[in-house]
């Protein structure tokens, strides 16, 4: 017997990786799940699991009061939600889209789903496939608080945490953006740095367990560096920015010896010698996040 009432059903529009394991969440907690794919074949353990096959997106989005979309981007999206027939579809129901994109895009989405009569959600999912439906699962999402109060039931049946961020429907994605600059920076820095070990004839197997060490220093100091950003403190106490400047020279002398590209840590020591030359050299390295806001817009 379903967990939820009959209106509590729900739409997937995406049915990759991450857009089936949203679907078999769903199925899971005795939700009424529709599922529909731009290419077709991907829902066959889906249905088998009770999911319904829409054949089309505007049938999909018309099955349930509350659709979800999860795609590569907002032009998949985009492409998908704007069709006339889907448009009309979807006129008086909810839309939680948790493609990952810009804050801009949210907001241009939020324009065209008021103007058509679409209630609107943005959201960001920060954990991989398989937390979906576990408790490690974290979702964000922003706009109309009462919107997100009204669906969260069906939502929180995917597992984790669920946090409004507020009503800024562009606030979800900021946050997105954000933390994957974190992640995909630092899996950047990850890489070149076995390639440097690699060249010193360190396997990646044995540099890993001291690379784990490395991340465990890293979560108290962002705590440190928000609050340095957000007083304008930018304490250098205990390592200040021109010793930050020093390794990074050794590094980028290092990776160059060995005919390593070098152009990540050269863009960041640059950054730390400008901050050194407007007098800021005792402060401490997160003085570069005023130097990259000064022209912000």
């Amino acid at each position: 017997m379903s967990t939820y009432d009959d209106q509590s059903a729900v739409t997937v529009l995406g049915l990759g990786p991450m857009g089936r394991a949203l679907a078999g969440a769903f199925l899971d907690a005795g939700v009424r799940t529709t599922v529909w794919n731009r290419t077709p074949g991907r829902d066959g353990d889906l249905v088998a699991r009770g999911a319904v096959s829409a054949a089309t997106a505007a049938e999909a989005v018309a099955a349930s009061p509350l659709t979800v979309v999860c795609v590569v981007n907002y032009d998949a999206s985009d492409a998908i939600l704007r069709q006339d027939d889907v448009t009309d579809a979807l006129k008086s129901r909810t839309v939680v889209n948790l493609t990952a994109d810009t804050p801009d895009r949210a907001r241009d989405t939020s324009v065209w789903a008021a103007a058509h009569g679409i209630a609107y959600l943005d959201g960001a999912i920060m954990t991989p496939t398989p937390s979906i439906g576990t408790p490690d699962a974290v979702f964000i999402l922003s706009g109309p608080k009462d919107l997100y109060d009204r669906h969260h039931p069906v939502l929180a049946s995917l597992g984790g945490t669920h946090t409004h961020l507020g009503e800024d429907i562009g606030r979800a994605a900021a946050y997105d953006i954000a933390l994957l600059d974190i992640f995909w920076t630092a899996m950047a820095g990850y890489a070149h740095a076995l390639a440097v070990a690699r060249a010193e004839n360190v396997t990646a197997r044995e540099l890993a367990p001291f690379a784990q060490g490395i991340a465990t220093i890293l979560p108290p100091l962002f705590t440190e560096f928000a609050g340095d950003v957000d007083d304008a403190t930018y304490s250098g106490d205990l390592n200040p920015i021109t010793s930050a400047a020093s390794s990074m020279s050794h590094i980028v002398h290092a990776a160059e010896s060995h005919g390593i590209d070098a152009g990540l840590m050269r863009i960041v020591e640059g950054l730390t010698r400008r901050v050194i030359a407007e007098g800021h050299g005792t402060d401490g390295f997160v003085r570069v996040t005023d130097l990259l806001s000064r022209h912000a817009r």
